[in-house]
C-alpha cells in the first residue's frame, strides 16, 4: 500500500530507523489492515477507527501476545496514524481512545558483581587474539553500558584514547560520550596491537571484526558472549549483552552514581527508561537491611 511504503520510506529517511526497526512497524500495520479485512487487504484509510483498533487489540490478546507486544504494535500504528493525519489522509489519530493493555512491571535480570569479578579474574593467553577479543567484548559491554548494536558497529576512531571515553552512535544517530575505566583501556590497547597486526585489511576501520575479518554482525556478538560466560559461576540463567547493559546500570546505581548520569551513559531519550533500574537498588537494599540491621536480624 502506498500510504505505507511512504511511512516507512519516512522513518528510514528522517527518522533514521533500524532495518529491524522498520520491518516491526511494516509487520504491525501490515497486520492490522489484515485483520480489518482479511481478504482484500487493501484498507481505506476511513477504516481506521477506534472500533476496529480495539477489536484488533482484543484479538491480539486472545492469540496469546503479551500485553507488552500488542503495546509495542499499538506504538508503530500509533505513529503510522499520526503520519496519515499530517497527510490529511485522516482527521485525529484514533489510536489516542485506545486503552493499552496493562503489562506486568518486569524488573530488569543482572549479574552480580561478584560474578562479573569471576569472570574477569580469569586470564587468557597474551598471543590468543580472539580469546582477548571475546574478553575485551564482554569488558566493553559491562563498563559501557552500550547496545550490542553500538558495540557492532564501533570503529577504532570512536575510541579517544586521550579522554580515556567512547563516542557511541545510538538509536536514531545520536551520539553520546562514555566513559571507560583503566582496566578496559589496558584491555582495548593489547588488543589493538594484535589485532592489527592479524587484520592486514580493514577498509572500514572497525574496532571488533569476526574470526574471518568481516564487520561484526548482533548474533555473532551474541554468540561471543553466550559463550563467554557459559561455565563460571553467577551466570547459569540468561546471557546475553543486555543483561551486561542492565548489570552496568545497576552496578551504578547501587555503588551511588545519579540516575542522570546513568541515563546518559544508556543512551536513554527519558529519565522515565532509566528509573526502572531504581527499583532493583531498592530490592537490593531491602536484603541487605533483611541481613545487616540488628533488630531484622532480631525479628523486632
Amino acid at each position: 500500500m502506498r500510504s505505507i511504503e511512504l511511512f516507512i520510506e519516512h522513518l528510514r529517511v528522517q527518522k533514521r530507523y533500524s532495518p529491524r526497526t522498520l520491518n516491526i512497524y511494516s509487520e504491525s500495520i501490515g497486520e492490522l489492515y489484515s485483520f480489518i479485512s482479511p481478504q482484500e487487504g487493501e484498507v481505506e484509510e476511513s477504516l481506521l477507527v477506534p472500533s476496529q483498533i480495539r477489536a484488533f487489540v482484543v484479538a491480539s490478546l486472545k492469540r496469546g501476545l503479551s500485553p507488552r507486544t500488542v503495546n509495542l504494535k499499538l506504538s508503530a500504528i500509533s505513529s503510522y496514524c499520526t503520519f496519515l493525519v499530517k497527510q490529511g489522509a485522516i482527521k485525529v489519530n484514533p489510536v489516542k481512545r485506545i486503552q493499552r493493555p496493562k503489562e506486568a512491571k518486569r524488573l530488569p535480570e543482572f549479574y552480580t558483581a561478584a560474578a562479573m569479578e569471576g569472570y574477569f579474574s580469569k586470564e587468557v593467553a597474551e598471543d590468543d587474539l580472539f580469546a582477548i577479543r571475546d574478553k575485551v567484548i564482554v569488558s566493553t559491554l559491562y563498563c559501557t553500558g552500550m547496545r550490542r548494536a553500538e558495540l557492532a558497529t564501533l570503529k577504532i576512531s570512536d575510541w579517544d584514547r586521550s579522554r580515556s571515553l567512547f563516542r557511541v552512535t545510538g538509536k536514531g544517530d545520536k551520539t553520546r560520550e562514555v566513559p571507560i575505566p583503566d582496566s578496559l583501556t589496558k584491555e582495548l590497547s593489547a588488543y589493538l596491537i594484535l589485532m592489527k597486526e592479524y587484520y592486514t585489511e580493514n577498509r572500514e576501520k572497525r574496532l571488533f571484526l569476526t574470526d574471518t575479518g568481516e564487520p561484526m554482525y548482533l548474533s555473532f556478538v551474541n554468540k561471543i558472549v553466550k559463550r563467554e560466560l557459559t561455565g563460571n559461576e553467577g551466570f547459569s540463567g540468561k546471557r546475553s549483552p543486555h543483561m551486561l547493559r542492565h548489570s552496568f546500570a545497576t552496578h551504578l546505581l547501587n555503588n551511588g552514581a545519579d540516575l542522570n548520569s546513568i541515563k546518559e551513559a544508556l543512551g536513554h531519550s527519558s529519565l522515565a527508561a532509566t528509573q526502572v533500574y531504581t527499583h532493583n537498588s531498592f530490592e537490593n537494599l531491602k536484603k541487605t537491611f533483611l541481613t545487616a540491621h540488628p533488630r531484622a536480624k532480631k525479628g523486632g
